[in-house]
């Protein structure tokens, strides 16, 4: 019997030397398992293997430990040394404070590497079960294999070039063999398209047993993963990216490639293609929201918004093609939502989750247009009074900024807002609009700034709170939980959108495919807003269809922890991400006070910022393994 805790563990270590001074790298084992023959001998153990391999995937949507939640600029919180409710270190990126001797995205890499060395014993080691079907190894050995392209695939978006762990080293190799070079980008993209594509026909279309696989890889998540990968490897930060060109291994070689390939746009856009006909054949389609239970007496205009709120927090809906188990979002949800009830002293209701207000203002105007696009939009830093029209959008008689009324449906479905009602939460009848809760945000309201509480920017992350969470007490809140969504069908409708208009240019398909979101979303089509109410018909060009698809995406998928990767990967985040941070002054307690813009923080982005630094004590351990630029 091969000890797990003798020899094997003489051979994992020597990999771990480059990847992780971390000495605890051995701490997940199923069920106490002491040996690889025991895990492997029964299906059952093997079974908790699997699961094993699961675990290391990513807390996605957690303030804690996802970088794309708070390391960029879609949601800002409170700077206040120890007076917030969960660990700011992704925070740090965002603020500038990000360090190559404890990293931020260092728990990750050392995590995911953990996960690549589970998923490889695994896979060396199924075929020792007995007691179960080809069939089924061959599903889990797919499923194993997914989750190394994924893991891989993750660290790459974060780090670039890395070293790729195709298999685990053998027992008798030389120390000095250990000292392994990371990979340029082509080769890392095409070892995880190889993976994707050796696995993506032996899974089922769908979860036969719901209960105990939710969450399982299925064939249509490999499809549309494949897709996110290719159109990666097409964008600009890894396709003829020459500001990389300094980046070489100790031998020379270089890891960026420099000739711009426009074939990789024809890819992604057939790997799109393939996904979306994978995920209809399964019979994922656009959400619906179908009135029950208490919630039945509701307007036109309310169904559009739970349409279009609900297709993220309903668990297991028609349109999530993947959903991440590991994550589910529940304090997530006391983080964003402002105290609504009489209990106003709720100390887990914290909403201390806010919304920039250049954000905001990426959302459309009624006519579903960009808001300097609209021919008709006059708002500025104005004040209006709510009308008997909006109030099912705002709260009657109430003065709040001009520039949120005449909004788009996902501006009210995704965002809070001083005077914005807020649909739900334990109150379903939108036909005595008194009785619907709303936002007062100004200082002494009851949703205003109270200490490290508070939206920072006057606005809140609406969508990540279910409409069923409810407070129930003093110190209670009941949180309709839900798996975090990592891909949607609106969005892979947007990736083949996008691949397609690179690849071609302007096209009706690329139209159609736009539309289909924007119709979704209440939106007339792309010709009918900016023939009626745009400054000009930029949809005409390819550059112009680049912009509205951008866009498009950055509002279907806001908050969703797309905005991050997105504008690395178009290569506009210098500009984006240099924009300051702004948003009311929540320490005003009257109108004119409240509505004045204040800097919150001058963000500033640099070309080290694509990529996060290599841990210090890792470059250390293995000498060929060399720094990203400017770290």
């Amino acid at each position: 019997m091969k000890l797990y805790n003798t020899k094997r563990v003489a051979m994992l270590a020597l990999l771990t030397i480059f990847l992780t001074s971390c000495n605890r790298y051995l701490d997940i084992i199923p069920d106490n398992v002491p040996t690889l023959d025991h895990a492997f001998a029964m299906r059952s153990e093997a079974e908790k293997y699997l699961y094993t391999c699961y675990s290391y995937m990513p807390t996605d949507g957690g303030m804690a430990s996802d970088p794309a939640m708070l390391a960029g600029d879609e949601i800002w919180t409170n700077d206040l040394s120890g007076s917030y409710r969960f660990s700011h270190i992704m925070f740090n990126i965002a603020n500038g404070r990000q360090t190559t001797i404890n990293p931020a995205g260092e728990a990750i890499w050392v995590s995911l590497y953990r996960g690549l060395r589970d998923c490889n014993i695994f896979l060396e080691n199924i075929g020792k079960v007995k007691d179960i079907s080809e069939e089924e190894m061959k599903e889990w050995i797919a499923e194993v294999k997914f989750l190394k392209a994924y893991y891989h695939f993750y660290l790459l978006r974060m780090y670039g070039p890395i070293p790729l762990v195709k298999e685990n080293l053998p027992v008798d190799i030389n120390v000095a063999d250990v000292q392994i070079a990371r990979e340029p980008v082509d080769e890392c993209f095409n070892y995880i398209i190889s993976l994707l594509d050796e696995v993506k026909d032996d899974l089922q279309p769908t979860i036969t047993d719901p209960i105990r696989m939710m969450g399982r890889i299925t064939k249509p998540i490999v499809y549309s993963l494949k897709a996110k990968v290719l159109l990666t490897a097409a964008s600009p930060l890894f396709n003829g990216n020459k500001d990389q060109a300094a980046l070489q291994n100790r031998d020379g070689l270089q890891l960026f490639n420099q000739t711009y390939d426009p074939q990789k746009w024809k890819l992604a856009a057939q790997a799109c293609k393939e996904a979306i006909d994978q995920c209809h054949e399964a019979g994922i389609k656009l959400f619906e929201f179908m009135p029950g239970g208490a919630t039945t007496n509701i307007s036109d205009q309310l169904k559009l918004q739970m349409k279009l709120r609900n297709a993220f927090t309903e668990r297991w809906n028609s349109e999530i093609i993947w959903a991440n188990t590991q994550s589910v979002a529940s304090s997530l949800q006391l983080w964003a939502t402002p105290n609504l009830t009489t209990y106003l002293d709720n100390p887990n209701v914290t909403f201390e989750l806010a919304v920039p207000l250049k954000i905001v203002d990426i959302f459309y105007t009624k006519n579903g247009l960009p808001i300097n696009e609209d021919k008709t939009w006059q708002a500025n830093s104005t004040t209006r009074i709510g009308g008997i029209d909006d109030q099912l959008l705002i709260k009657l008689n109430y003065e709040t900024a001009e520039s949120n009324f005449d909004r788009e449906p996902r501006f009210y479905a995704y965002l809070g807002f001083d005077g914005g009602v807020w649909y739900g939460h334990g109150y379903y009848n939108d036909q005595v609009p008194s009785g619907i809760y709303h936002v007062e945000g100004k200082l002494g309201q009851k949703n205003g700034k109270k200490g490290s509480f508070g939206s920072i920017t006057g606005y809140y992350v609406k969508k990540f709170v279910h409409y069923q969470s409810t407070q129930a007490n003093n110190g209670g809140y009941s949180t309709v939980n839900y798996p975090w969504p990592l891909i949607r069908l609106p969005h892979l409708y947007l990736m083949y959108a996008e691949a397609l208009n690179e690849q071609s240019g302007p096209t009706e398909e690329v139209h159609q495919f736009v539309n289909i979101v924007r119709e979704r979303a209440g939106l007339p089509t792309i010709r009918d807003a900016w023939d009626n109410f745009g400054i000009n018909k930029k949809y005409t060009t390819q550059s112009g269809m680049r912009d509205i698809i951008r866009r498009e995406t950055l509002v279907e998928t806001a908050f969703e922890g797309v905005r991050f990767w997105d504008l690395k990967r178009w290569k506009t985040a210098p500009d984006e991400l240099s924009r300051p941070i702004e948003g009311w002054n929540v320490f005003g307690q009257t109108v004119p006070e409240y509505y004045k813009k204040q800097l919150i923080y001058a963000q500033k982005f640099s070309m080290k910022d694509y990529f996060f630094p290599i841990r210090d004590a890792n470059l250390l351990s293995n000498k060929n393994l060399v720094q990203n630029l400017g770290w």
